[in-house]
């Protein structure tokens, strides 16, 4: 039986198997983890479906190896060609309908180093929720003796030393349990700064991170999640659809010749759009005074649609930039 296509729903340890064979025969399998690439190993090179969920590129890259030909799919994708009760069986046949269906778009498998540039990340993101969690709980226990300090965790950090040395509103108990969320909160902090001394080591050491450094308002936190995230920009048509991608442009709601454009869609990854938007706040408040092109249409696009919107826009644009130097590795040209 010679399978040309099939679709997998990968799991923990229980992977279901659905595929076709040249007669249009099905085929319908169910795998554990250590059997998935023993059965592969012994099929002929076919066309494999994978839902792009936890695991996906790894195994991606390892029926890569075995010749195999593998399309990650996003879920949303596939959940309309599920039929009937969610069941991995019926999860299998669906990932199966959607790879074959004309016009599909993939997801990028990513590499090893792009998943350890994404992990430096998510642990630096979880250290900083961390932290403001602590933050929000020293102030909130110290309000409640009276005692309320600013929000800026630098302040925080400084004044809190000295209510606990001097303040007598503060009872004993409370002082040692402060102390330890104090030193709770210095340990996330060495812990951030360790992360993105990892990272900025990795922007150096990558020459698309490089090129990126030089769009204004891209550093190497977001400059290495784009690399890392994006991967191969190829499959996005042009720098539009890379900015639909990433969730910053106009959510459609038209019909016939009624166009309706509404907020931005917030589609895809809401970590690399809160990077991309806070380096065009900056971007935005640097703008003003300055005579080139760009800096001018920020600034007039600010005073006729507000600060937010001009945000946005800017985010935009810079999203285009970076896929037009990603995919033609072109450095960065500043409008005349």
């Amino acid at each position: 039986m010679h399978i040309v296509s099939c679709g997998v729903d990968i799991a923990k340890n229980v992977f279901q198997l659905y595929g076709i064979d040249e007669e249009g025969n099905e085929l319908r399998r169910r795998l554990k983890r250590t059997q998935l690439l023993r059965f592969f190993n012994q099929l002929e090179p076919c066309l494999v479906g994978l839902e792009a969920c936890g695991g996906a590129h790894y195994w991606s890259r390892e029926l890569g190896k075995l010749g195999h030909t593998v399309s990650l799919i996003a879920p949303q994708k596939v959940k309309p060609y599920v039929q009937g009760n969610k069941t991995d069986a019926n999860d299998a046949e669906g990932i199966h309908a959607a790879l074959l269906r004309p016009g599909m778009k993939r997801v990028s498998p990513k590499t090893t180093e792009q998943q350890d540039l994404l992990m430096l990340h998510r642990i630096r993101s979880l250290a900083v929720k961390t932290r403001t969690a602590l933050a929000n709980q020293i102030r909130g226990l110290l309000a409640e003796y009276g005692v309320v300090l600013p929000k800026r965790v630098a302040t925080l950090r400084r004044r809190l030393v000295e209510v606990l040395a001097e303040d007598e509103r503060v009872s004993v108990i409370a002082r040692e349990q402060l102390h330890g969320l104090y030193e709770d909160l210095l340990h996330q902090d060495d812990r951030i700064k360790r992360q993105e001394a990892l990272i900025h080591q990795a922007c150096q050491g990558n020459p698309a991170c490089r090129r990126l450094l030089g769009i204004p308002g891209i550093g190497p936190l977001t400059a290495t999640a784009l690399v890392a995230s994006a991967g191969d920009v190829s499959v996005f048509r042009n720098g539009r659809e890379f900015a639909a991608w990433l969730g910053i442009v106009p959510r459609q709601h038209s019909s016939g010749d009624k166009t309706m454009l509404q907020g931005i869609s917030k589609r895809g990854d809401a970590y690399l759009r809160t990077l991309l938007v806070h380096g065009a706040r900056a971007v935005l408040s640097r703008a003003k005074g300055k005579e080139d092109r760009n800096s001018q249409w920020l600034v007039a696009l600010e005073a006729r649609r507000g600060y937010n919107k001009a945000c946005v826009a800017q985010a935009n644009k810079t999203a285009r930039i970076v896929w037009a130097m990603m995919r033609y590795e072109t450095p960065y040209q500043v409008a005349a």
